[in-house]
């Protein structure tokens, strides 16, 4: 859809100094080993998921199926035994399982034996989880590596569902002065109202395009389109954030197979290779932070990644975004350069992110609104979705055409952490 081209450094927003981009460079690993050897480049061989929503499997269960449908994606066939490393990605929501949550469910996968552990990292655990497999693969130290994701939210109480929900924010400052994270996004698009030219009702366009993309997923939590008009007139959560601009509490598993590039081809001859990792932190407290209408992990992130894929954000054909509440896909869209700073509501008025309609397809799968958002597996979720859609093998209605070029973009907490990868067809 877009031409791969070479391109000058991309910065989403113009706030990464020199510093920073030296930094993310490093971080990025865009240089060769110490030993002078060129890294190792990654492939997605294979991908899996449950389907989102309210779950009668515990963690063993729906791991175990995650796993089962991503071994059962390679093309070539795979083997439990020969996975050298795993990593999982969860916020082990109430408390279940708090200890040693990794070594427990691949035990129920065939990978007893392996060496695992629990990557947390709020909502951003399994993008990060991610990262570590792809590191682990980049360094030289594995050529075959798991990395998923995986929560089971909905045995709790409301109430406590509040508690678990709120712990990923500034405990002291934060939580403990009542404030939610409906209410830390409502505070976030009360302030983008006030600053630039965006409005409820360009949320709502996010909303309205969100449920039409999930209502063609069969994995996704919630199946069904939304008129505008309801969207618009939902019930008051934290203003100006209705029903309708929250994602649901989701129980859901994703798994991933990474592969080394010398070893790929034995498993298959349609890879999607991860062609840009970054990953950025920021800080946790909204109140410290310059800005609240911008995720500055987010624009670092995507620079590294841009960075290392050789391409700018126009180059993306789809994008699968962390739209927990709608004004963080409409922020998203303006920290990952798909509109520029301030014009996210004009980006979602005018349609730009549905499905084979704009200059990039956001949130094909319905996204976090839709799709759902079991925690801990939402950023390997993510590229579930961008694994299937580069392969063109997403059924029902939601290929994005002539996808050559994905993104993931997985968000902790209101922003603190952020994780983005680039995908493609092509090895670049």
């Amino acid at each position: 859809m877009n031409p791969m081209r070479v391109s000058t450094p991309h910065e989403p927003c113009g706030l990464v100094d020199d510093e920073q981009t030296v930094a993310g460079d490093e971080r990025g690993y865009q240089k060769p080993g110490s030993d002078g050897a060129a890294m190792v480049d990654v492939a997605v061989i294979g991908a899996g998921q449950t389907k989102y929503g309210n779950h009668a499997l515990g963690l063993k269960g729906m791991w175990a199926e995650a796993a089962q449908h991503a071994f059962a994606s390679v093309d070539n066939g795979i083997d439990a035994s020969m996975v050298d490393e795993a990593f999982i990605g969860s916020i082990a929501f109430g408390g279940a399982q708090l200890g040693n949550t990794a070594a427990l469910l691949t035990e129920h996968s065939g990978m007893r034996g392996v060496p695992v552990r629990r990557v947390e990292n709020a909502c951003a655990s399994s993008g990060y989880a991610l990262r570590d497999a792809w590191m682990a693969i980049k360094s030289g130290q594995a050529d075959v590596v798991v990395a998923g994701g995986i929560e089971k939210m909905n045995d709790l109480t409301p109430e406590r569902k509040r508690y678990w929900l709120g712990v990923s924010g500034d405990t002291e400052w934060e939580r403990l002065a009542g404030l939610t994270f409906p209410g830390t996004y409502a505070l976030m698009a009360r302030r983008h109202f006030h600053e630039h030219d965006s409005t409820h009702d360009d949320l709502v366009h996010i909303s309205v395009k969100n449920h039409l993309h999930g209502s063609m997923n069969q994995k996704a939590h919630i199946q069904k389109e939304v008129s505008f008009e309801k969207a618009a007139s939902g019930f008051m959560v934290a203003d100006p954030l209705t029903l309708y601009d929250c994602c649901p509490t989701s129980d859901g598993a994703s798994c991933v197979v990474l592969a080394a590039d010398h070893v790929v081809r034995q498993y298959t001859d349609t890879p999607v290779w991860i062609n840009g990792s970054g990953a950025a932190s920021d800080h946790l407290a909204l109140h410290d932070r310059p800005s609240i209408t911008q995720l500055v992990a987010t624009q670092q992130a995507a620079t590294q990644a841009y960075r290392q894929a050789g391409i700018e954000a126009a180059n993306i054909d789809l994008a699968e975004v962390h739209d927990c509440f709608t004004i963080a896909e409409l922020m998203a869209t303006e920290d990952l350069g798909f509109a520029a700073h301030g014009h996210g509501g004009r980006f979602a008025r005018n349609g730009e992110g549905r499905l084979n309609e704009g200059s990039v397809t956001v949130n094909p799968s319905g996204g976090l609104k839709s799709k759902g958002h079991p925690l801990g597996s939402t950023g390997t979720g993510q590229v579930v979705e961008v694994f299937q859609q580069l392969r063109q093998e997403v059924l029902g209605g939601r290929q994005v055409r002539d996808a050559e070029v994905g993104l993931t973009h997985n968000v902790g907490g209101s922003g603190a952490t952020c994780a983005v990868h680039v995908f493609g067809r092509e090895r670049t």
